[in-house]
């Protein structure tokens, strides 16, 4: 099984390349984010044409998440337990298999409100995983998490510590929340450090240079982790030109299926 996370920043605008990347790796499960539509008009039609259903919450010009996969899902929850944060936060289960997938605040600076709401974000997270779930549970938590949790996950480490996706207040809550029973994927397979998920527009030559961050994930409760057989980055997406790529690109993981 293959279960991929992608923030495509405007599905809209990459919709040529999110179509093109699925007919070529044929996904069984893309997350995406920053889908940046209101539901009306999220692009359904085009991924049901080639059989795939597609499950989201939106809205204008900011956030969304969306789940595109081959099997619709047999529950789906819309944000945390109190139905907030719905453009953020979307939960399905395909029989024992639950996901969830979320776009993480930035958290803009470390001195803003916004930073704080980061971190009550991931607070909350912690939370529901707490009431929703067990460490036995078959899940995957997944997407853009914003949070570069060592110092591998970035191009710079010493000059960028402090950032708001990079600072140790950040990671000591990024592994309180792992502790509960999740566990990194992409590394079970690439423990060394050099790869990244994302590239900033702003730098140039980010990508050529490997001037990136590793902001998105796929973290696995120990029943799917054991099945994990391998992970990767897809970094010729990211380089596309034609059309203009996001900022982000795709990370996979490969699942065997379950012997029980």
């Amino acid at each position: 099984m293959k279960i991929v996370t992608f923030n495509a920043n405007s599905i809209r605008a990459r919709l040529p390349l999110i179509l093109t990347w699925i007919d070529q790796n044929q996904p069984d499960i893309l997350a995406v984010q920053e889908t940046k539509v209101q539901d009306d008009a999220f692009p359904s039609s085009d991924f049901k044409s080639m059989g795939y259903s597609a499950v989201f919450s939106g809205q204008k010009a900011y956030n969304g998440v969306a789940v595109i996969s081959r099997q619709p899902p047999d529950d789906v929850v819309y944000g945390f337990d109190d139905q907030s944060e719905k453009p953020r936060l979307i939960r399905c289960r395909f029989g024992d298999l639950h996901i969830i997938n979320s776009y993480v605040p930035q958290g803009r600076d470390r001195e803003s409100e916004y930073y704080q709401y980061k971190l009550n974000w991931l607070r909350r997270m912690h939370d529901l995983l707490q009431i929703n779930y067990t460490p036995e549970t078959n899940l995957i938590w997944l997407g853009d998490l914003n949070v570069a949790p060592d110092p591998e996950d970035v191009y710079d480490p010493k000059n960028l510590d402090g950032h708001v996706c990079f600072n140790s207040e950040l990671s000591e809550l990024f592994r309180h929340i792992c502790e509960w029973g999740l566990h990194d994927v992409f590394r079970k397979h690439h423990p060394e450090p050099g790869h990244f998920t994302f590239y900033d527009y702003r730098m140039r030559g980010s990508v050529s240079r490997n001037n990136g961050w590793r902001i998105d994930h796929i973290l696995a409760t120990r029943s799917m982790y054991a099945l994990s057989e391998d992970a990767w980055i897809d970094l010729d997406a990211r380089q596309s030109k034609d059309p203009k790529p996001s900022d982000h690109t795709f990370l996979t993981a490969l699942f065997r299926q379950s012997e029980s």
